[in-house]
C-alpha cells in the first residue's frame, strides 16, 4: 500500500463534516464550484487536489496549510511525521530515464501528444498538462514525460519509450535514445 495514500486516508477519516466543509471552502480558488459541491469526503477532496497537482507525497505544503487553517494541529503533526519517515527519492525521476527524457524533450516537439497517447496516457492528463503550460511546447513534453513516469512507476521502461517513438514514426529520436 502506498504510504502517502494511507496517510491521506487516515487524515480523511479524522475529519468531521464541519472540517470537511471548511476545507472545501478554502479550496474555492483551486477547484471549480460545481466539482466542490459533489465532494462528500476528505478522500474525494484529496483525489481532486492530487489530480490538479496541488498535493503530492513530495509536496505537502498546501495540505499542511489547509489543516492548519481548520485548527487540526494533530493532523499537521501526522504530516510532519510522514515527511520525516518517508525516504524521498523523487519517484518522478528514475535516473535511468533522465537521458532519454532530455533527448525526447529536445527532439519531439509538436508530436508530443501523439507520443503520450502511444504510451497510453489518458487524454484528461494530456489536456491538463497542455492547459498548465499553454505557450511552452518544451515544458508540455517534459511534464507529460514526468507524469508518465509517475503514472507507470517502476514499470516506466526506456524500451517502452523507444517502442512508442517508433510507433509514432519518430525513428530518428528513437535511435538517439537507444544511443
Amino acid at each position: 500500500v502506498n504510504p502517502f495514500l494511507s496517510l491521506l486516508h487516515s487524515i480523511s477519516s479524522g475529519l468531521s463534516d464541519t472540517e470537511l466543509s471548511a476545507m472545501k471552502f478554502l479550496c474555492c480558488d483551486k477547484i471549480r464550484k460545481r466539482k466542490l459541491e459533489t465532494v462528500q469526503s476528505g478522500r474525494e477532496l484529496f483525489s481532486i487536489l492530487m489530480e490538479q497537482q496541488e498535493i503530492a507525497s513530495d509536496n505537502l505544503e498546501f495540505l499542511r496549510k489547509l489543516l492548519r487553517d481548520i485548527d487540526r494541529d494533530d493532523l499537521v503533526a501526522r504530516l510532519v511525521q510522514f515527511e520525516e519517515e518517508e525516504p524521498h527519492a523523487p519517484d518522478d525521476q528514475p535516473d535511468v530515464h533522465e537521458k532519454p527524457v532530455a533527448v525526447i524533450s529536445d527532439n519531439v516537439g509538436r508530436e508530443w501528444k501523439k507520443l503520450m497517447r502511444e504510451l497510453g496516457m489518458p487524454e484528461v492528463k494530456l489536456d491538463r498538462i497542455e492547459a498548465a503550460h499553454r505557450f511552452n511546447l518544451y515544458e508540455q513534453l517534459v511534464q507529460a514525460l514526468r507524469e508518465w513516469q509517475r503514472w507507470k512507476g517502476k514499470d516506466a521502461k526506456v524500451a517502452d519509450l523507444i517502442k512508442a517513438l517508433r510507433g509514432c514514426n519518430l525513428n530518428l529520436v528513437a535511435d538517439m535514445v537507444e544511443e
